[in-house]
């Protein structure tokens, strides 16, 4: 049997909580991906024409109509963007995320083409990896660019 004193369970549970952290902020992380994905992904299309409507992100994305139409409900909600009829305008909050997902996006892609990863592989694995990068990871990764 072993007996923890008052002040060795006070450092354990300090030290769980410091396990935890990074779980926490991986969770965190995976609740943004979408408006990540999406306000990204409004931005750039919106910089090559007037507009954007749900069939221009459901042929972007690769998903139905309906998935759109249901995530964008949640992206209103949330304040990234709002609908003017058919067309879809990125708030103040929406041009923010879409313009820090896109600097991470740029600064990977960079990164990884740099050390050697086929240019199709560093497509793919951007998606993935630029969502759960901190920012001090990141300045690190431009400052060695």
């Amino acid at each position: 049997m072993v007996t923890v004193n008052k002040k060795e369970k006070s450092v354990i549970l300090s030290g769980m909580e410091n396990r935890a952290a990074p779980f926490k902020q991986t969770r965190k992380q995976h609740l943004l991906e979408t408006a990540e994905d999406y306000t990204e992904l409004i931005a750039e299309l919106l910089s090559k024409q007037s507009n954007v409507r749900t069939c221009h992100l459901a042929k972007e994305m690769g998903v139905s109509h309906v998935t759109i139409v249901k995530t964008l409900k949640r992206l209103a909600r949330d304040n990234y963007l709002k609908r003017d009829g058919v067309n879809i305008i990125l708030t103040g909050k929406g041009i923010k995320l879409a313009a820090l997902s896109k600097k991470k996006h740029q600064i990977l892609t960079q990164f990884l083409l740099k050390i050697g990863v086929p240019k199709d592989v560093a497509a793919c694995d951007v998606e993935g990896i630029e969502h759960h990068i901190s920012e001090i990871t990141l300045e690190a990764i431009a400052k060695l660019l």
